[in-house]
Formats: structure tokens, C-alpha cells, sequence
């Protein structure tokens, strides 16, 4: 006979912060109106994003988007969907990530099973480390070929690609351009993102040459 399903107690629909669960309790119990990570068996639930943190998502979201459409490069997806990390005890949610045309095989009905291609973190004031140190040290165990950290309280961002050891290296800014290794053709000038007026997203496509 098979036993039914028995979830954590919860107050209301979510649990608090700090709730243990099993990995198929978890995928039992984050629904699509949930957002929420699950990492060695605790459920970590996201806070509420502010203004700036969503609006530099949105243009990234645009330009990364369009740009691999238009190239047809791959897909570019984005939270709460989540990815189940290889060899770790981790379902997280990143911010934009980008899997190519050639391992779309990885995206399943409600989560990517195994390692995109690129990943965006938009760094958040309540726990800046866990985009800093805890997902840079999962995301190049997991083999993210490369990962960009967007901080917008230091307005500053570092992107690290995988070398031939498999660790991560700077992607080094150069005349103010940051170049991807991962999406050929497409480079990004942090300025964009943190001057008080940012470029349309068209304007820069056809600067990348895509339009």
C-alpha cells in the first residue's frame, strides 16, 4: 500500500523560512504561485523584490531574450521556475538563466534538470552573500559555463566563465564592454544598467548587430 504524502505542518500556504522538507515534499509543495529554493532540505522563501531590482531584471530580461531569439542561440528563462542542480541537494530559482539550442533536452514540465548554459543573479539586500559566495561556488560545481552578478547597490558587475579546469574565471571588463564567452556576439556595458536613463534594448540589439 502506498503512503500518502504527509507535508510539514505550515501556517497558511507557506512555510516559514527555515522549514525542512524532503526534495519530493518540497516539488509536492512549491507551486507556481510559490517562489522558494530548497537547498540540503530547508525551504528558503524569497522575499519581495524593490523597484530597482526589478527593473534592471526587466531590461536584462528584454536584451538577453531578444537576443538569443533573434539568434536562435537557445532559450532564456527566469524565476520562480526553477533548476535542479547535477550532484547537489539544490532546486534554485535564478534570476534570468539561458540554456542553448542544443541541451533544451534539460527543460522539463516544471524545472531545468541539470545546468544551464548562463545565469544572471540580480544580488538582493537582504542576503547578498548567497549570491556572491554561496551560488558562484554551486553554479561552477554544477558546470554553469558562466554566471554574471549584477549588484545594483555597489553598481557593479562581475561575470566569471569555466575554464579548462572547470573553475571560474573573470570575464574581464575592458573599455568599459563586458563580453560573454557563452552568447556569441553579445556583450554588455554595466553603465546600462545603472545610469538614470537606460538605452531602449532595440537600440542596443542593433549595436550587437542584430537589428
Amino acid at each position: 500500500m502506498i503512503k500518502p504524502l504527509i507535508l510539514p505542518e505550515t501556517s497558511d500556504t507557506q512555510p516559514h523560512p527555515g522549514r525542512r522538507m524532503t526534495e519530493a515534499q518540497f516539488v509536492a509543495w512549491c507551486d507556481s504561485k510559490t517562489w522558494a529554493e530548497w537547498v540540503d532540505g530547508e525551504v528558503i522563501v524569497m522575499s519581495p523584490v524593490g523597484y530597482q531590482h526589478e527593473s534592471i531584471f526587466v531590461f536584462l530580461l528584454r536584451l538577453l531574450g531578444d537576443f538569443a531569439e533573434i539568434q536562435e542561440l537557445g532559450e532564456v528563462l527566469t524565476e520562480p521556475y526553477q533548476i535542479k542542480l547535477p550532484d547537489q541537494n539544490r532546486r534554485r530559482s535564478p534570476d534570468i538563466f539561458f540554456v542553448a539550442a542544443n541541451r533544451q533536452t534539460i527543460i522539463q514540465d516544471n524545472h531545468v534538470d541539470g545546468a544551464p548554459d548562463l545565469i544572471v543573479e540580480i544580488v538582493s539586500p537582504d542576503n547578498p552573500a548567497r549570491d556572491w559566495r554561496d551560488k558562484y561556488l554551486e553554479y561552477e560545481k554544477a558546470g554553469v559555463r558562466e554566471y554574471w552578478i549584477v549588484d545594483p547597490n555597489s553598481e557593479k558587475v562581475e561575470a566569471y566563465s569555466l575554464n579548462r579546469r572547470k573553475k571560474y574565471q573573470v570575464l574581464k571588463e575592458s573599455e568599459g564592454i563586458i563580453r560573454s564567452k557563452t552568447l556569441k556576439g553579445f556583450y554588455l556595458k554595466p553603465a546600462w544598467l545603472f545610469q538614470e536613463k537606460r538605452p531602449k534594448t532595440h537600440a542596443i540589439l542593433r549595436e550587437l548587430g542584430v537589428r
